[in-house]
This record gives C-alpha cells, structure tokens and sequence, in this order.
C-alpha cells in the first residue's frame, strides 16, 4: 500500500511539474497590425530563425510551396477590399504561401487559412491572387524570418518579407481616395433624418432644451415625411412645449401615414394622444 502511495505521489508531482514547465518556442509567433490609408492591415505567422543553417535553396527548397514561415500558415487580413497586381481581393483573411527563388518569388494568398503549413489538397479556385516579385539581396543576414509592412502611403503599402540575406515585396493598393469621399460627401451634406430624430429623442426623454428638440424633429420629419414614428415623436414634443395646435396635426398626419403602412399600434396611440389633446 505504501509503495502504490508513493507512487501515485511520483507521478502526481510528475505531472504538476510538466504543466508548469515554460521554455521558449523555437518559432515564436508574432503579429503586425498596420492602417494603411483607411484600411487595417493584419499579419499573423511563426518566426524561424537561421541557427546556423542556409536557408533558401536548402531549409527551403526553391520552387516548392512554403508556408511563409513555421508552424500554423501565415495570415493576412484587410478590412476592405484591396488590389493586389491589378487583381481585387476582397476584404477578409487569407493565407500567404510562397514559392521563393533564386531571383524572384510567387506569392500565392490564398482563401483557406485552416492549414497547418501547406494545404494537403490544392485547390486553384481558393487563390484570391498570385504575383511573382524580385529578390533584392540583403548585405547582411536577417537571422528570423520577418514580416514588415513598408513604403506607407495613402492608397497602399508594400507586405515586405526578409530571412537571410533575401527580400521581396508586394505592393498591395487600398481604397482611400473611396473612403475619403464617401466620409467627405455624408459629413458635408450634414446629419440625416436619423441623426435629427436621434438628437431630439434624446433631449425630449431628458428633458433638455425642447426648442432644440423641436427645431431637429421638424428638419426629421421633413427629410422623412413618410416616417409615422418621426411624426408621433414631433407631437409628443409640441404637446411638452405647451403647443397643443401643433400637437394634433402631427399625430392626425403619423395616425394617417400609420394606417397606409398598416401599423395598428402607432394608429391607437395617436387616437389616444388626440383624444387626450381634444383632437378626436
């Protein structure tokens, strides 16, 4: 008994040990969050490093499929839709594989990100884009493979890779100028009939300045005319401000606009408000 206690003790201890055991990986993983003009640019992936080993044309033999780095297949995601080499790849994730030569490399991103390196399968159709790009050689050695985000501007960005004495890079375009002039055009031609309702809302429930209140619902119910909870909300305001007249035009016209769009609900509390205001 004594001997199976001792060595339930062993292995329990054992154990403990094992999952309070930390030593650093040998590829840890990293990642490059990035905007770029408008757009949020993100890396995910593992950084081998050299060790004393030769790299490409060895460890990573050229013309083969490569996962871009170790473990887990390196990812890349976008907010928007971008261009890469003239090709549209829309906003989402994808996998970068690579195919590293002596002189250039394909670069390959690819839709399906569930790899542990390669795909076991290809499937041509999950390419989103592929481009091949030049070695620039390195004066100096980059002992981890890295991944850096280059040559910011406004409408792109360069995806640089490094590792030994090799870099490329590829010039991907984002959509700035679009965005720019959609966030210009919405500001500049000032708030909508939801921001007005909104506001007004807003200072009716509590109990602000209902002059404000009533300027913003009249400029709603005026870009909405056909929005009968705009119009019940402007006559829920006048009442407040002691405008009964004004009160009981509103809610006769969303009680109309109500009954057209068949909401039976907006139609009663209108004849409720009225007959409360003297309306019916």
């Amino acid at each position: 008994m004594k001997r199976l206690a001792l060595f339930a003790f062993t292995a329990l201890f054992a154990v403990s040990m094992e999952a309070q055991l930390q030593t650093p990986q040998p590829s840890p993983s990293s990642k490059l969050k990035q905007t770029v003009g408008l757009t949020e640019v993100e890396v995910e992936y593992s950084r081998p490093s050299m060790r004393g080993r030769a790299i490409f044309g060895d460890l990573v033999p050229n013309d083969k499929l490569w996962r871009t780095g170790a473990n887990k297949n390196t990812t890349i995601s976008f907010s928007d839709d971008v261009t890469i080499d003239g090709q549209e790849v829309k906003a989402g994730s994808y996998a970068i594989f690579t195919k590293p030569g002596q002189s250039s490399w394909e670069v390959i991103f690819y839709a399906d990100t569930n790899n542990w390196g390669t795909p076991q399968k290809w499937d041509d159709s999950k390419v989103a884009a592929k481009t091949t790009v030049e070695v620039y050689p390195l004066p100096v050695d980059i002992e981890t493979f890295t991944i850096t985000i280059d040559d910011l501007h406004n409408n792109g960005a360069t995806l640089g890779m490094m590792w030994e004495k090799a870099y490329v890079g590829v010039k991907f375009e984002v959509p700035t100028l679009a965005k720019a002039q959609k966030s210009i055009e919405t500001v500049m031609a000032g708030p909508g009939a939801g921001d007005y309702y909104s506001a007004a809302s807003y200072y009716f429930e509590e109990g602000k300045d209902l002059n404000k209140a009533k300027n913003w619902i009249d400029k709603a119910v005026e870009l909405r005319p056909d929005a009968y909870w705009v119009m019940r909300r402007q006559s829920l305001i006048y009442a407040k401000l002691g405008d009964k007249k004004g009160a009981i035009a509103a809610a006769k016209k969303s009680m109309e606009v109500a009954e057209k769009a068949g909401n039976a609900d907006y139609v009663e509390l209108n004849k409720k408000s009225l007959k409360e205001w003297g309306g019916l």
